[in-house]
């Protein structure tokens, strides 16, 4: 008789074939590592001047990376910034997440005129572009970081909650659900403990999605000089950089490919669960 396998080795298993997956994964791991590591690479306050203004890059033990117009280090920037660029895209995702799962889950399942009123509040949302809804966030309620992370939340979860949706119109009819109504769970228990988990590999999916775009929003508001400058993150380093882009490149360039790294690792990553999640799979 066969041994039992578990569903996390088989996922692991699907995953791994997939080597741009495998490639993303060791990415992410190394943007991980960077940010918990920050204080050992680069110690000190990130946004303090270590030396003088625009030193290119490999030209300076003290500052491998060169330094900003203001005389910081770069890498110091680029490691400690992880931690916010990360804190970002995880948190406005599960801001994003959680809204869109709760709106889609309650629209699927009730249907009828409850599915209409929330499905014509999600078309409201989406008929303005993010980044536009984003800006005004951001100007009526002020550029701090946690402004920032929850109005990237609030403008994302449009395309989660229709996903939900569709998965919940899909399963509601399903004979575990009638079973669940007929021994008289109750509807909350269903929707969320019954449905949902069903209902979520795709969502799963997506959140990689969500977290890259998440990131990129960041970035771009930064690069409107409507970031957080409070903090060290990889788009602030570009938006103060490009003032320098002719004489000095380096100062956004460096965190630019960072970012481009970060967003492949998440995109690849998001393929390779894709796969993983697939039923269709050999195991």
């Amino acid at each position: 008789m066969a041994p039992q396998v578990s569903r996390a080795t088989v996922l692991w298993r699907r995953f791994r074939r997939n080597r741009a997956a495998v490639l993303g994964l060791i990415l992410f791991v190394a943007v991980v590592l960077m940010a918990l590591l920050a204080d050992v690479i680069a110690p000190g306050d990130p946004l303090s001047r270590t030396g003088m203004p625009l030193v290119w890059p490999f030209t300076e033990a003290a500052n491998p990376l060169g330094t900003d117009q203001l005389g910081r280090s770069i890498l110091a920037g680029i490691v400690h910034g992880a931690r916010v660029t990360l804190m970002v895209g995880v948190v406005a995702t599960v801001i994003s997440i959680a809204i869109g799962v709760v709106i889609g889950a309650v629209a699927g399942y009730f249907g009828g005129w409850v599915d209409d009123v929330l499905m014509r509040v999600t078309d409201a949302f989406q008929t303005i572009p993010s980044f536009v809804l984003l800006l005004t966030l951001v100007a009526i309620y002020g550029s701090s970081i946690e402004n920032i992370i929850l109005a990237i939340g609030v403008v994302s979860w449009t395309a989660p909650a229709r996903m939900v949706r569709a998965e919940f119109m899909a399963l509601r009819q399903r004979e575990f659900v009638d079973a669940a109504r007929n021994l008289g769970v109750s509807t909350p228990a269903i929707i969320f403990r019954e449905i949902l988990p069903n209902a979520l590999p795709p969502v799963i999916v997506f959140a990689s999605v969500v977290m890259a775009t998440s990131i990129l929003m960041e970035t771009a508001l930064a690069f409107l000089n409507l970031g957080d400058p409070n903090y060290a993150s990889w788009g602030n380093m570009i938006g103060q950089g490009r003032a320098a882009l002719r004489t000095a490149w380096f100062c956004a360039v460096i965190p630019g490919v960072v970012i481009l790294l970060t967003v492949l690792s998440f995109s690849l990553m998001g393929e390779g669960m894709n796969d993983a999640l697939n039923p269709r799979q050999k195991k």
